[in-house]
């Protein structure tokens, strides 16, 4: 995360709000204690001194906020085996196999995509994402299974994060749902933090992003289950995990956004990116990837429809 700085002019309509809180509403992309952290630390700033998150922010007081420089930390290169779809000497495409987290972060940072990819490609990944995501342009959850590019050259991240920006890229993502869909459907709705439990995401059209996720049925499964493919025009965070719960069809083995309770053995959420499809950065040529669904969720799929 690059150093970022933020300023705000406090509204009548936030007075005597706390500061933290203030941010946390105005700032969604971060979380509440990532926000207090860098109050504490001393890069929030009211009529320019220093202050801490309980302060009571009035009416016309200038803000000024600063996330801390990154940490810089050593990444090291991985012996991990990796499901290579496609590989040339501008991108890498993997299939993802579940419980492996894409990048470092607090708590992984070994036995991630990133250092399987340093070993594998040694110095050839883009550093446009810094240390901590070299080659990385998009990511999908430590649960979701499938394709996933990487870049070698910044000139090739670049290309691609644009088409990810236009959202031109096809994304194509299969999942079991619970309940019977009847029909095909479009869901549009923001998604933002959740406004209490900061870990999770939400439906949010005041501070939220625009979502919208297009979804197919490919199959009836006992009348409890529904198998389909969405089509994502955006790539928010958990997007189709919050989608498909806010129509009351969360998707099966998602105990965050579903129930806590699951009737199979499953490790999260059956949810599987299947098909990737973008303009080539070097040949300007449409390719488009897929990944097979997994074992189990083949499996599953099976027993269900029985």
């Amino acid at each position: 995360m690059n150093e970022q700085m933020y300023k705000f002019v406090v509204d009548i309509v936030d007075e005597g709000k706390r500061l933290d809180s203030f941010l946390v509403a105005k700032l969604p992309e971060y979380s509440r204690s990532f926000i207090q952290k860098n109050i504490k630390s001393g890069h929030a700033f009211v009529e320019e001194k220093p202050v801490k998150p309980s302060y009571k922010i009035t009416a016309g007081e200038k803000i000024r906020f600063e996330t801390a420089p990154p940490t810089i930390l050593e990444i090291k290169a991985e012996n991990i085996p990796l499901d290579i779809i496609y590989e040339d000497d501008d991108i890498i495409l993997i299939n993802k196999p579940k419980q492996m987290v894409v990048h470092p972060a607090p708590g992984h940072y070994t036995g991630t995509i990133v250092n399987a990819l340093m070993y594998h490609c040694r110095e050839s990944l883009s550093g446009i994402n810094g240390v901590l995501r070299p080659g990385i342009v998009h990511r999908i959850d430590q649960d979701t299974t499938g394709v996933i590019v990487a870049c070698k050259n910044d000139q090739a991240h670049q290309f691609i994060a644009e088409q990810l920006k236009e959202h031109s890229i096809t994304r194509k993502y299969h999942a079991i749902v619970l309940g019977h869909l009847s029909e095909d459907g479009t869901i549009s709705g923001k998604i933002g933090r959740h406004p209490i439990d900061r870990k999770k995401m939400a439906i949010n059209e005041k501070n939220g992003k625009e979502a919208i996720t297009h979804y197919h049925i490919l199959n009836e499964l006992n009348h409890q289950y529904t198998y389909i493919e969405c089509q994502l025009e955006t790539g928010r965070t958990h997007q189709i995990r919050v989608h498909m719960a806010s129509i009351g069809h969360p998707i099966l083995g998602d105990q965050i956004y579903g129930p806590q309770k699951c009737p199979f053995h499953l490790q999260g959420q059956t949810l599987h990116a299947k098909t990737l499809g973008f303009i080539h950065p070097r040949t300007k040529k449409y390719m488009e990837f897929d990944a097979p669904l997994p074992e189990y969720f083949d499996k599953l799929l099976r027993n269900l429809k029985d």
